[in-house]
């Protein structure tokens, strides 16, 4: 005879927790070591700042982008993680401001912005109509103003359902998702073409919005395991997110593992067999000067490893397999935003690779305020949607593993 589900663990995050203020603290002290080194090193904080900034920023995208396809598909299977991606898109309008060092840096990062580059330069002058300094403030606007609004209505609607019980709010929240996850794949991808793309303004790829999108889902359900992990350490929804939810998530970052590697051999498929000049320099720069062997890891860490661990099936319910696994996609993801953003930096001179320790101080200090913000916004409701029509079902998985 079945039963309905009972929760049994605390639901809400220790409102007492010192997490956000150490993570602020921890991003404050990386941000002022940081303006130490732009005064230091003005092209090295502005290419490492925009790496860090670029690696959390699609973290929270593909969040977002996660919550609107749970909610158009009616998809029962993630209601219990869901407000996980939901607060890291509840910040979004917060993040914002860490665009405007991307902006101020503008001619440090963008041979395009520069005038005078433009004037003798009949490929920049051409896309000048798009790549000029005021249309790219434009869009950065346009684009935080979408990501921030969608993420924090989203956020805000299922908390409401989880205080008043109001199942209505679940047809808002499709109504929101369903025009909005068209304007977002548009914004990702235009994103992606103007952050890392339009550093080597000559190189261009009709592929890269979707890679962009790739690399940065993968990395999020990497995170989200993580996260699963970090709260049950803590004695956290023990008993309410259980193995068939962990598998889930396993499963997720088996199949975006593959769809990376389908996007990325494709883009550099084509780009070797029509092996035109303008377009095959940009993979040149990037198979020399030591950046050759980030792309080896990457075709090992990023594909071939999570892929053959993965593929067995056992191993998607296996805590310290689903860790490594993670941790290793998101060292590479870091890597991997490095090594198409550095080559361009050196772009000029014969210097190869050369890590900075303002690589280092520019993740911590976005990384800690990008999770003091998380955990901030994360203690202030359920760690669940409470009163979702779909938890029940959810929770049905947990008791009958």
């Amino acid at each position: 005879m079945s039963h309905k589900p009972t929760i049994t663990d605390n639901l809400t995050f220790p409102a007492d927790s010192k997490l956000p203020q150490i993570l602020f603290g921890v991003g404050a002290v990386g941000i002022i070591l940081s303006v130490i080194g732009y005064f230091v090193n003005h092209d090295q904080f502005f290419f490492s700042y925009l790496v860090s900034f670029t690696f959390f920023t699609g973290i929270a995208l593909a969040s977002v982008f996660m919550v609107m396809f749970h909610h158009i598909t009616k998809s029962k299977w993630g209601t219990l993680v869901r407000r996980i991606p939901e607060t890291f898109g509840a910040n979004i309008w917060i993040w914002a401001i860490f665009i405007i060092p991307v902006i101020l840096g503008m001619h440090n990062l963008y041979h395009w912005s520069h005038e005078e580059a433009v004037a003798t330069d009949k490929i920049l002058k051409a896309k000048s109509a798009f790549l000029n300094p005021t249309f790219f403030i434009i869009r950065q606007v346009i684009y935080f103003a979408l990501w921030g609004f969608v993420g924090r209505k989203l956020y805000k609607a299922s908390v409401e359902l989880e205080k008043t019980g109001d199942w209505g709010v679940t047809t808002l929240m499709r109504k929101v998702s369903a025009p909005a996850i068209p304007l977002f794949a548009l914004s990702i991808a235009f994103a992606g073409f103007d952050w890392l793309m339009s550093l080597d303004p000559h190189w261009f790829s009709t592929m890269f919005g979707v890679y962009f999108f790739a690399i940065s889902f993968q990395s999020f359900w990497a995170v989200m395991i993580l996260m699963v992990f970090f709260l049950h350490q803590k004695g956290l929804l023990t008993n309410t997110i259980g193995q068939p939810h962990i598998y889930d998530l396993g499963a997720w970052l088996f199949a975006f593992t593959i769809f990376y590697a389908y996007i990325a051999f494709s883009q550099f498929l084509l780009i070797y067999y029509a092996n035109l000049p303008e377009e095959t320099l940009w993979f040149y720069d990037r198979l020399e000067g030591g950046f050759q062997y980030i792309a080896y890891g990457l075709l090992i860490f990023r594909f071939a490893f999570p892929f053959l661990v993965l593929l067995n099936r056992e191993r998607k319910h296996q805590k310290k397999v689903l860790m490594l696994v993670a941790t290793v996609v998101l060292v590479i993801h870091y890597l991997e935003i490095y090594w198409i953003v550095m080559p361009a930096m050196h772009s000029e001179d014969a210097h190869g690779l050369d890590f900075s320790w303002i690589d280092i101080t520019t993740f911590l200090g976005l990384g800690g305020i990008f999770f003091g913000l998380f955990f901030n916004t994360f203690k202030k409701n359920s760690m669940i949607p409470e009163n979702d029509p779909k938890l029940e079902e959810c929770l049905e998985k947990t008791y009958h593993q």
